[in-house]
């Protein structure tokens, strides 16, 4: 076990690339479809004995793989995951094996290019939680939008050149801030260590005035780097559009793991690296996530597109991930450049609320993953997401139904399901530090109910079932169908594991 723990986090992020390889010089569509399922498979248990495997009562980093790279820039490879990442890394393999498996289902043209791409972006998703360089994590941080934006661009929508586009600009301008961002840091700590470098706190050995007006010049290089990333309120235009015309599971990589990149940059490197500045501009980050959460669901209520409404819950959800990170910087005070640490009563709301937004961030990518899925398969026999050409569906698709409910549910944030205690830990910590705006985020919760209840289940599933509303059904391999199907074998198998998910 020794040796497996030492090399643990190599294979994980090397084998996507050996898979990626192996592809480019296949022709058989059949065997790249089944060589992407069993190649996704590795990362799958190895990240699954590395959740178990790790030691949460010692915390910290470990599997930790740390080699001089590039000697010129002090930069070396470094990866190491603790309580945070390594849930994250089972969740981007998980995502990427349920997504490569329901590909190989509908996915028919240019099959090398489409698992070529796939196999990249899950290289670049677990390089990004692994890399405790900056270098190295920068590098797989732009990695990861080439294959996001071919993925977008050749198998999406209608209006897949527009939308790719638009990602990769947004996308692009957050990098370009967060590189000068890495530089300033490099210069002030004298190391591309991302662990080094937080525990130097650069800026922080000048005068306070001007170590607080350096380290916000970095903290919103990085800022708007994730930001963007996440997205939060108002840099988020580009989500709705990318994932209505991204394929099925692009939407779910994208929802499930991309916009995670944002928020887990955040726990990684601006609270810990610049405290100071995250103190001091706290109540922006507090306020952009409560924004996002009753804007998000009051946009929701309004879609027609069953797949942009859930494009918008992703904006309103990781805002419960934002208020939280925004609350826990609010609670750890400075005054003239020295931490204060509030009471034990402080603490302990600041780690609530923390730990609220972390457990969201894995929960939203199991549940609206499993809502992207969800539209795919509807999609995938009407050939529309208008909510207007549906109705009645329960009586005609009641499989579909019951895990359309589960995860809506989930979504909804109802007890017992995984939704709920990422939500109660974030308001709990956020109502004993900024409870103004925690009191104005429930109002998008009551929101996420109407929206929920009204445009999905409402308007989808109930009521009587009206032929003349859609009249060029298919099954999903294609053929025609005189009316709505339920799910198949591969579909129902896709979506088990993360129902499953849903009530641990």
């Amino acid at each position: 076990m020794e040796f497996l723990n030492q090399w643990l986090l190599p294979i994980i992020l090397i084998w996507p690339a050996v898979a990626a390889l192996l592809t480019v010089f296949s022709n058989n569509d059949k065997v790249i479809k089944w060589g992407g399922i069993l190649a996704s498979l590795l990362p799958l248990g190895l990240s699954t004995y590395m959740l178990f495997a790790y030691d949460f009562n010692v915390g910290g980093i470990q599997f930790e793989v740390n080699v001089p790279w590039i000697e010129s820039l002090n930069a070396s490879f470094h990866l190491g995951v603790d309580g945070l990442s390594a849930p994250l890394i089972f969740l981007t393999a998980l995502l990427t094996t349920l997504s490569v498996y329901y590909s190989a289902g509908v996915i028919n043209t240019r099959v090398k290019e489409y698992f070529v791409n796939f196999h990249l972006l899950a290289l670049s998703m677990f390089g990004v939680f692994m890399a405790l360089d900056y270098v190295l994590f920068y590098l797989f941080w732009e990695i990861s939008l080439v294959p996001m934006y071919l993925l977008i661009g050749i198998w999406g929508g209608k209006n897949r050149s527009y939308a790719s586009i638009k990602f990769f600009i947004y996308t692009l301008i957050g990098s370009v801030a967060m590189l000068l961002a890495i530089l300033g840091t490099y210069f002030a700590s004298g190391t591309f260590d991302i662990i080094q470098a937080a525990a130097a706190k650069p800026f922080m050995d000048l005068p306070a005035d001007r170590a607080l007006f350096l380290s916000s010049l970095a903290f919103w290089g990085f800022f708007l780097g994730f930001a963007f990333k996440v997205p939060s309120f108002p840099f988020h235009t580009w989500l709705p559009d990318a994932h209505t015309e991204a394929p099925t599971a692009g939407s779910v990589i994208l929802a499930g793991v991309l916009l995670k990149l944002g928020a887990y940059g955040f726990l990684r490197i601006v609270l810990p690296t610049f405290p100071m500045a995250s103190n001091y501009w706290s109540m922006w980050i507090v306020a952009l996530g409560a924004i996002a959460i009753v804007y998000g669901a009051f946009v929701c209520v309004a879609q027609s597109d069953l797949k942009r409404l859930i494009a918008y819950s992703s904006v309103s959800h990781m805002g419960y991930v934002m208020l939280g990170i925004g609350a826990a910087a609010y609670a750890f005070g400075y005054v003239d450049g020295q931490p204060m640490l509030g009471d034990e009563a402080v603490m302990n709301s600041a780690a609530m609320a923390i730990n609220g937004a972390a457990l969201q961030m894995f929960n939203h990518g199991i549940i609206t993953g499993a809502l992207f899925l969800l539209v795919g398969v509807i999609y995938e026999r009407a050939h529309t997401r208008e909510l207007i050409k549906f109705g009645g569906l329960s009586t005609k698709t009641p499989y579909y139904y019951g895990m359309m409910l589960v995860a809506a549910f989930a979504s909804l944030g109802l007890p017992g399901l995984a939704g709920f205690w990422a939500e109660f830990f974030t308001f709990r910590g956020a109502f004993a530090l900024v409870p103004l705006w925690a009191a104005f985020g429930v109002i998008g919760i009551v929101m996420t109910a109407v929206y929920i209840l009204w445009r999905i289940i409402q308007n989808v599933f109930l009521g009587e079932y009206d032929p003349t509303k859609l009249d060029h059904w298919t099954t999903v391999q294609g053929e025609h169908a005189d009316g709505p199907t339920d799910m198949v074998g591969f579909e129902k198998i896709t979506l088990w594991p993360l129902i499953i998910l849903m009530f641990v």
